[in-house]
């Protein structure tokens, strides 16, 4: 009988001390920590090629080590990886998504528009990330104040179809003062199109007759954002 183990050097416990990001982050705080270590903790384990540290090393190259692109991954992309199963691959995406959640979770707390950037921070959330375009409103009483946000469309990479009455109507049913337009762009282009320009004027002069003023249209990308209303185009 042989006496011959195929021993796995791949689990975090198997490391030295030193190499064990539990380890470290217990012993020199969470800041210490390179993103592939984080991770690493997360999948607990490797393959039969690279231990966990590595492995979580080659996710992260492969979006050129942009967290942010990381958090745009579906589950079937991060299962390419050798290693990385669905339950793997949840956990990613879901602890990726607790610390967006987190990212934006004062701004949430916003009750007043006051200006665009404050409507920017209070929408970003819902629109961070996207591979499509959508469409949102926030809807606003006599003071500015926030009565409720709402996705009135969604569409593809390139566009979306925006009706009128789907803006109006919650708009009209909250009694709203005022809204703001909000949509993404997944290129990350900042500049209106001739598409967005024409709808804004469209928008706008409905608002006028339904008493409820468009006060801004932003386009919102992961990086900033564009206001028609600072850019004098309201």
């Amino acid at each position: 009988m042989s006496n011959n183990y195929t021993i796995s050097n791949n689990t975090i416990k198997s490391w030295a001390e030193a190499d064990r990001p539990r380890e470290k982050l217990m012993s020199t705080g969470k800041g210490a920590l390179k993103d592939a270590e984080l991770l690493a903790i997360l999948i607990g384990s490797g393959n039969s090629g690279n231990n966990a540290v590595q492995l979580c090393e080659k996710i992260l190259a492969s979006v050129e080590n942009n967290l942010s692109e990381l958090g745009k991954c579906s589950l079937s992309e991060l299962q390419k990886f050798k290693g990385i199963g669905e339950a793997k691959a949840i956990t990613i995406m879901a602890a990726l998504e607790l610390g967006r959640r987190r990212q934006f979770s004062d701004s949430t707390q916003r009750t007043q528009i006051k200006c665009a950037r404050d409507a920017y921070e209070h929408i970003l959330r819902d629109l961070i990330d996207l591979n499509h375009e959508e469409f949102w409103i926030i809807i606003l009483n006599r003071a500015n104040n926030i009565l409720t946000k709402i996705c009135v469309s969604r569409g593809g990479v390139s566009g979306t179809v925006v009706d009128a009455k789907q803006v109006f109507k919650p708009a009209i049913e909250k009694l709203a003062s005022s809204i703001v337009l909000l949509h993404n762009h997944p290129s990350g282009n900042l500049q209106p199109s001739t598409q967005d320009i024409e709808l804004t004027k469209k928008l706008k002069k409905a608002g006028e007759v339904l008493d409820v003023t468009v006060i801004d249209h932003l386009i919102v990308t992961n990086g900033g954002f564009y206001s028609f209303a600072e850019a004098g185009m309201m």
